[in-house]
């Protein structure tokens, strides 16, 4: 059996898995080779305060992730929001918990941030993935969102 997964911010010697991780969210991608320049992003995004890379560990294996922005804002008294993105789990470790988990320790990040919301995107429609957000403490129709994709 395995061992209890340890959820906990990225650390900055983590991305090859972090890309590792994420051939689960988009498969058709082309693979994000650690390049120079990709070097370059993601030690911009680790040492950004307002990024918060959470990942989920299982036997020193990453098998989930969400990010999590923090939004400055001058409205609601100043107070931030969240915005989640890159949710995936490996799919050998899918219906554990682990997701949940870690949507539910991305949301405890923003209220210590003191955000007023936090908000995520899917382009899933499936009942299943629906009630997965709506169970890490989502709702649905809230809000109506609209994408313009570059």
């Amino acid at each position: 059996m395995l061992s209890e997964p340890v959820i906990r911010k990225i650390r900055e010697d983590e991305l090859a898995s972090l890309l590792s991780l994420y051939r689960h969210l988009h498969p058709t991608d082309p693979e994000l080779a650690v390049t120079v320049e990709v070097e370059a992003l993601w030690q911009r995004i680790v040492a950004d305060p307002q990024v918060h890379y959470l990942v989920a560990v299982v036997e020193e294996r990453m098998v989930s992730t969400c990010a999590l922005a923090i939004i400055p804002n001058l409205t609601r008294g100043g107070r931030p929001y969240g915005l989640i993105e890159n949710v995936v789990t490996d799919p050998e470790f899918r219906k554990r918990g682990i997701g949940t988990r870690i949507l539910r320790d991305a949301i405890e990040v923003a209220r210590r941030e003191n955000c007023y919301k936090v908000m995520l995107l899917t382009g899933r429609k499936d009942d299943a993935t629906l009630r997965f957000y709506e169970q890490a403490g989502f709702e649905a129709g809230v809000k109506t969102g609209f994408v313009a994709k570059l």
